[in-house]
């Protein structure tokens, strides 16, 4: 479990203490702290800041190239030479409003070397590219640190400040924990910050929801519980009028943090709210499911919860194809299985880019037949790791 600092401090006043002494609080509590990781302390404040690209202008020597023209909080916007596929879509526009945001780096700035074999930095010195003159950067999360990322440079929420040191901006900490099968509780934003909130002693705030209600009338889907030993809850709900795409900035950031890599909305507001509230969810294409129902001769999709029959199989969404046996509880529609409770969707009705409509699910599973099914599969997953602790 990676604790992000920024997110913790939503739910309590961390002021006045430091990453470092909280993890120490943490380990005399009796969760198990493996190390601090500081995010941005190497950004240099004066070289590497907020920047606007206002104008984008092809290279006139070179395709592949484009000159921006970046706004960092100066009189005048400086020219960057640069090859980022995502700002080629600006060519042409003239005078971008909204300019999006980016991180401006200038000569001088110590930056991660994106070609290297191993890690290692970089100081960034002026130089002609094709013929012009560039003495600054636009990043990419690679060259500053952050991930792996560095097909295109890193694109910040609309209104980050302009010319503001991106230390002060993005800089954070993450706390990694090795929590014990007896701390599910903790596996969990809002359970570290109640914990903080007891050992710190000082208030916890918990985030305001609004969740209108359900519309009148067919759900859209039934539900069947064949085995309640195994699962003795099942919720879902249909959410229309999906339109997937990128999530915000700010929370494909936090998931980076945390370890998970963003993939697009859908999927990642259901693994923020996981790591938030420690409850597992999964998103089935609806569409998908209502074309497996009326290709068995249904009106509506009708989900069961059943344990697998003997060596039956079913993709699941890493691309493998798992056997499964008796002992193994499945959620299952009426075209056959849809995911291995607990542990993994399935491939079939996977959530896309062409997806409107979601059938979303949460429930409860035994967490032996997690912890086994998990163990048996040999994958695991941060649903299984969290299930298999009795969430």
């Amino acid at each position: 479990m990676k604790a992000v600092w920024s997110w913790l401090a939503d739910y309590v006043d961390l002021s006045g203490v430091t990453p470092e002494e909280l993890a120490e609080r943490w380990t005399l509590a009796g969760l198990e702290v493996d190390g601090v990781e500081r995010v941005g302390e190497g950004w240099d404040p004066d070289l590497i800041r907020v920047g606007a690209v206002r104008r984008v202008e092809q290279h006139p020597d070179a395709d592949r190239l484009v000159l921006a023209w970046v706004d960092w909080g100066q009189d005048e916007p400086h020219r960057v030479v640069t090859g980022a596929p995502n700002l080629f879509p600006y060519l042409g526009q003239g005078e971008l409003d909204p300019a999006p945001r980016i991180v401006f780096a200038r000569e001088g700035a110590e930056l991660v070397d994106p070609y290297a074999d191993e890690p290692k930095t970089m100081k960034l010195k002026g130089r002609k590219v094709r013929g012009i003159m560039s003495d600054a950067m636009v990043c990419s999360e690679k060259e500053l640190g952050m991930s792996e990322e560095h097909e295109g440079i890193l694109v910040l929420d609309p209104d980050a400040p302009i010319g503001a040191p991106l230390r002060e901006v993005l800089a954070d900490a993450v706390i990694d924990l090795d929590l014990t099968a007896n701390y599910a509780y903790a596996a969990n934003m809002i359970g570290l910050a109640r914990e903080t909130a007891a050992l710190l002693d000082r208030p916890f705030a918990l985030p305001e929801l609004a969740l209108p209600p359900a519309a009148a009338g067919d759900a859209g889907f039934a539900v069947e519980i064949a085995d309640p030993e195994l699962c003795p809850r099942y919720t879902g709900r249909l959410i229309r009028g999906v339109s997937v795409g990128p999530s915000p900035f700010w929370m494909r950031r936090r998931l980076s943090l945390a370890g998970m890599r963003p993939i697009s909305n859908a999927v990642d507001i259901s693994n923020y709210v996981m790591l938030e509230w420690g409850e597992p969810l999964h998103a089935f294409d609806y569409d998908k499911l209502r074309a497996r129902a009326q290709a068995a001769g249904a009106d509506a999709p009708t989900i069961t919860v059943r344990r697998a029959a003997p060596g039956e199989r079913m993709t699941t969404l890493d691309g493998e194809e798992r056997t499964l046996d008796e002992k193994m509880l499945l959620i299952c529609d009426d075209g056959g299985p849809v995911a291995i409770a607990g542990v993994m969707g399935g491939a079939e009705t996977e959530v896309s880019e062409s997806t409107t409509s979601i059938l979303l699910e949460a429930a409860s599973f035994d967490f032996i037949s997690v912890r086994r099914t998990s163990g048996r599969l040999k994958l695991h997953s941060e649903s299984s790791w969290r299930f298999g602790r009795d969430v």
